[in-house]
């Protein structure tokens, strides 16, 4: 069921995120709490953990044109497996409202 409603909350967002183009320090926060060990602060992932899992680099050009916010909602809310293997946990703790200021703290990375 939470799969469904992650869908159905993802479809339900617009194409793309606009949100302010400074991080609120909330933000930044959570980031650092739940994404910084494996993007790395700087969102490269070159972390120890985001080199074990192939983690993307989002201050790459390609990577940043391939973010699309719905599919990034998702994986954040559900997770990630690849080939069987989980990359990425889900996170069912975030709302709807933090989720998607974490991604547009990732599209930030792609514009330093």
């Amino acid at each position: 069921m939470k799969k469904w409603l992650a869908l159905a909350v993802a479809v339900a967002l617009p194409t793309t995120i606009n949100l302010a183009s400074e991080t609120s320090a909330e933000t930044l926060s959570l980031y650092k709490k739940k994404c910084a060990s494996c993007h790395g602060t700087d969102g490269k992932g070159i972390t120890k953990m985001g080199k074990k899992l192939d983690a993307k680099d989002y201050t790459d050009r390609k990577v940043q044109e391939s973010l699309k916010d719905d599919k990034a909602f998702a994986v954040i809310r559900e997770g990630l497996k690849v080939d069987g293997k989980t990359k990425m946990k889900p996170d069912d703790e975030l709302t709807d409202a933090q989720i998607k200021h974490l991604i547009a703290h990732m599209k930030q990375f792609g514009k330093k």
